[in-house]
C-alpha cells in the first residue's frame, strides 16, 4: 500500500498547459501535486519564500536558467533543478550521445520538453533524492540539538559528570573536577577512570562492569565503590553509566554521586543565596554573569537571539546629597521592583550599586528600543517615598544585541557602557534616554564589531565588487577580468576597507570560506550578464587558503561554470603562493579536482619563494601572477633579466604569466618585451564597478 505523498512542484515556463500536463502525469506517483507556476524573476523571488521540492525551468520572460541557478544558490536553498529545451537549443543542452549534458542529484540539464515521461521520471528521482537529503539533515540536526542541549545542561549541572572513551577521561564538568581535586579540565583529560577507584577488588569489578556496558548490557548501569581523590583521600560513591555523544562521536557518560546526606540540598541553597542581592531580592552580578553565560552560549549556537539592557540611575549624587544613603537605597529598591514588574519574560539583575542589567530573548532592534523607551518613561514617572519625603529619578539605558556571531560577554558589557557614555555626551550628562550600540559604526576600530559587519555584509550583500581588465597579448583583447572585494562601512567618513584590512579578522572568526563563496557567486552573476553580449568574457577570482582546503569547492565551481555557459576557462581561481606551500599535498589534490570540472587555476604573488618553479611544476597551474617585487625597478638591467628568466622557466612548465602593477608608460614599454602573456595595471585601465569589454 502506497503511503501518502505530496510533491511541491515549481515550474518556470510560458506554457501553463504544459505544466498542467506534467501535474496530470505525476498524479500517478503522488497523492497530491501542488503546482507553482511563473515566468518572471519578481514572482520567483516571492515564491522561493515557500518550500518547494523540484524546480522545472523551460523559459521565462526576464530570466535564463543560469540566473535561476544563481538566485537559488544565493539564497542557500536545497532545490533540485531540471532544465528543459526544445530542438533548436539541443546543441548546448546535450552531449554527443544525445543525453543531458549534466545529470546529478541536484540538477538535470537538459531534457527535451516533448519527452514528458523522461521529465516526469527525472522529477520523481530528484524529489526522492531531496527527501533523503532532508531526512539525513533532520536526523543530524536532531542529534546535534540533543547533544548541544545535553552539553549545556551538563556544563551547568551541579552533578559530577564526565565523558570517557575506552575508559579514558575526555571531558569533565566543574563539579566533577572539584569532587576529585583536579584544578583544570586539562588535568583530568587522559586520566583513566580506574585511577579514581580505590582498592584492587573495586578496580577489577569496575573493569568487568565497564566491559559489560560496552558490549551493550544495560541491565546494570550503576556501580557502588570507594572513590579516590587526587590528594589520596577517599569517599563512598555511586557511579552511573549512559551512552552519549560528544562532537558527534559516541562516548560513555559517567555520573558520580557522593554518598553524603543532604549535601546536594545544602549546596543548592548556598548557590541560590550566592546569586541573590540582599537589598532588592533580585539576582546580583554573580547571578547575571551565570545567566549571561547561558544566554550567550545558546546565542552562539544559533538557538536564540537576545538583548542586553544596561540601566544606570542618573541623579544618584543629587539623591544622596538631599536624602543620604537611605534615599539611595530606597530609590534602588523601588527601581528594582519596577523593573521586575515591567520585564515579564526576561532576567533582571542588580549589576552594581546603581546599575541594573536586563536580559531578554528573541527581540528585534526596534523591539529592544521600544522596551528601553517604556522603561525610561515608567521610571521617570515614579514617585519614591523616603521617610515622609518624595524623590524621583531617571535612567540611561545602553542596549546591545547578542547574536550568533556576537563578541565575548565582557566585550558586550563594554559596548553597553560605551552606549551609556554616548548618551552622556549627547545629553550633557543629563541622561534619561537610551542608545543602541551599532557594531557597524565602530567596525574601523573594533575587531569584534568588524567581524559582525562582515557577517552582515555576507548576509545582506553589503560587499562591493570591482573588476579590472587583463590584456591578453596572444589574443589581442581585454575580456579577461580580475575581481576585487571591498567592504563599505556605515560610519560618518564613508570608509571603504580592502581585504588586507579585514581578512585577518575574518580568519579569526572563521569567515574566510563564506566570504570566498559570496565573491564567487556574485562575480559569476556579473560575468554571466556580460557573456550574453560578449561570450568570450572570462573571470579571475582570488580565493583564500580556507577555500584551498574546502572539499566542496570543486562542486561549487562546477555548478557556477555550468551556470555561466560551461566553457573551459570561463572561470580561473587564483590562490596565494604561500597558502599553496602551506597546504601543498591538499593543493595538488584540489587543483586536480578543479581541473576536472573545467576550472582553470592560477598562483598569485608568484616568485615570492625560493621554490616557485618547483611549486608550479607540482600543482600545474594554467597561469601565474607575478609578485609586485618583480615589477618594481624593472627598468634596471638586473631586475629585467631576473623577470625574463623567471618567465622563461615558468613557460617551460606550461603556465602563462600575468604581469600586474603596470602603473606608468615606462613599465608598459618594458612589459611588452619580457614574454608575459597577460598585462594588467592602472596604466592600462583601473578597476571599475561594471565590467567593460573593450
Amino acid at each position: 500500500m502506497r503511503t501518502q505523498s505530496i510533491l511541491n512542484l515549481l515550474v518556470i515556463n510560458d506554457d501553463q498547459l504544459y505544466a498542467e500536463q506534467l501535474v496530470q502525469l505525476l498524479s500517478a506517483y503522488y497523492d497530491s501535486v501542488n503546482l507553482g507556476f511563473l515566468d518572471d524573476k519578481e514572482e520567483l523571488l516571492r515564491l522561493l519564500r515557500q518550500p518547494w521540492d523540484v524546480l522545472v525551468f523551460g523559459s521565462a520572460y526576464d530570466m535564463n536558467f543560469t540566473e535561476v541557478v544563481g538566485i537559488v544558490q544565493e539564497q542557500s536553498i536545497d532545490l533540485p533543478m531540471i532544465c528543459l529545451f526544445h530542438d533548436e537549443a539541443a546543441a548546448t543542452a546535450q552531449n554527443d550521445d544525445g543525453l543531458p549534458a549534466i545529470v546529478s542529484g541536484t540538477m538535470v540539464k537538459a531534457l527535451k520538453a516533448e519527452q514528458e515521461m523522461a521529465v516526469v521520471m527525472a522529477i520523481c528521482l530528484q524529489h526522492d533524492n531531496l527527501r533523503s537529503r532532508r531526512e539525513l539533515k533532520t536526523l543530524r540536526h536532531v542529534i546535534s540539538e540533543a547533544e548541544q542541549r545535553a552539553n549545556v545542561l551538563i556544563k551547568n549541572s551541579k552533578s559530577a559528570v564526565a565523558y570517557i572513551d575506552q575508559g579514558i577521561h575526555i571531558f569533565a564538568n566543574d563539579p566533577y573536577l572539584q569532587l576529585f581535586g583536579f584544578k583544570t579540565m586539562n588535568d583530568a583529560i587522559g586520566v583513566p577512570v580506574v585511577d579514581l577507584i580505590s582498592g584492587g577488588d573495586s578496580v577489577k569489578g569496575f573493569k568487568q562492569f565497564l566491559r559489560q556496558f560496552d558490549k551493550g548490557n544495560r541491565q546494570e548501569v550503576e556501580f557502588e565503590f570507594e572513590s579516590k581523590r587526587t590528594d589520596g583521600s577517599t569517599f563512598e560513591a555511586k557511579l552511573q553509566l549512559a551512552s552519549a555523544t560528544l562532537d558527534g562521536e559516541p562516548v560513555t557518560q559517567v555520573i558520580i554521586q557522593q554518598n553524603t546526606n543532604n549535601s546536594a540540598e545544602v549546596a543548592k541553597r548556598l548557590a541560590e543565596a550566592e546569586r541573590k542581592d540582599k537589598l532588592t531580592g533580585i539576582d546580583n552580578r554573580h547571578g547575571f554573569e551565570k545567566q549571561m553565560a547561558l544566554v550567550y552560549e545558546q546565542a552562539r549556537q544559533g538557538l536564540l537571539t537576545a538583548g542586553l539592557l544596561y540601566i544606570q540611575l542618573d541623579n544618584v549624587g543629587k539623591i544622596k546629597s538631599s536624602l543620604g544613603l537611605q534615599g539611595v537605597d530606597a530609590t534602588v529598591k523601588q527601581v528594582a521592583y519596577m523593573l521586575d514588574e515591567l520585564i515579564e519574560d526576561g532576567h533582571v539583575s542588580r549589576f552594581s550599586d546603581t546599575v541594573f542589567t536586563v536580559l531578554v530573548e528573541d527581540k528585534s532592534a526596534s523591539e529592544l528600543k521600544d522596551l528601553a523607551q517604556h522603561i525610561v518613561t515608567r521610571i521617570s514617572e515614579m514617585f519614591i517615598e523616603v521617610d515622609k519625603r518624595t524623590t524621583s529619578t531617571t535612567v540611561s539605558i545602553g542596549i546591545v544585541k547578542i547574536e550568533k556571531n556576537a563578541a565575548a560577554p565582557n566585550v558586550l558589557l563594554e559596548r553597553a557602557i560605551d552606549a551609556i557614555n554616548q548618551i552622556m555626551i549627547e545629553t550633557s550628562n543629563h541622561g534619561g534616554t537610551y542608545h543602541l550600540y551599532d557594531p557597524s559604526e565602530h567596525a574601523n576600530s573594533d575587531d569584534h564589531a568588524l567581524a559582525e559587519s562582515l557577517v552582515d555584509a555576507i548576509t545582506n550583500n553589503r560587499f562591493d565588487l570591482s573588476f579590472q581588465p587583463i590584456y591578453d597579448i596572444n589574443e589581442d583583447r581585454s575580456d579577461f577580468f580580475e575581481v576585487y572585494l571591498r567592504l563599505p562601512l556605515a560610519d560618518a567618513d564613508n570608509t571603504v576597507l580592502t581585504p588586507d584590512q579585514f581578512m585577518a579578522v575574518a580568519k579569526t572568526h572563521n569567515l574566510l570560506e563564506k566570504i570566498d563563496r559570496w565573491v564567487l557567486i556574485n562575480a559569476c552573476k556579473k560575468i554571466n550578464e556580460v557573456r550574453k553580449t560578449h561570450p568570450e568574457a572570462r573571470l579571475l577570482v582570488q580565493l583564500t587558503g580556507a577555500s584551498l582546503v574546502d572539499k566542496k569547492l570543486p562542486n561549487v565551481a562546477s555548478q557556477l561554470i555550468k551556470a555561466v555557459g560551461g566553457a573551459a576557462g570561463v572561470l580561473t581561481l587564483q590562490f596565494n603562493e604561500k597558502d599553496i606551500l602551506d597546504y601543498l599535498t591538499v593543493a595538488k589534490t584540489q587543483f586536480s579536482a578543479l581541473t576536472q570540472v573545467s576550472c582553470q587555476l592560477g598562483i598569485n604573488n608568484f616568485g615570492s619563494s625560493a621554490k616557485s618553479i618547483e611549486l608550479a611544476s607540482f600543482v600545474q597551474p594554467d597561469m601565474v601572477r607575478l609578485a609586485r617585487s618583480y615589477i618594481q625597478d624593472i627598468n634596471s638591467a638586473d631586475n629585467l633579466n631576473t623577470v625574463k628568466s623567471l618567465i622563461v622557466r615558468t613557460s617551460e612548465v606550461h603556465a602563462d604569466v600575468l604581469m600586474p602593477y603596470i602603473e606608468d608608460a615606462a613599465t608598459m614599454s618594458v612589459a611588452w618585451s619580457v614574454g608575459a602573456r597577460y598585462l594588467q595595471g592602472y596604466y592600462l585601465e583601473a578597476p571599475s564597478a561594471t565590467i567593460k569589454v573593450s
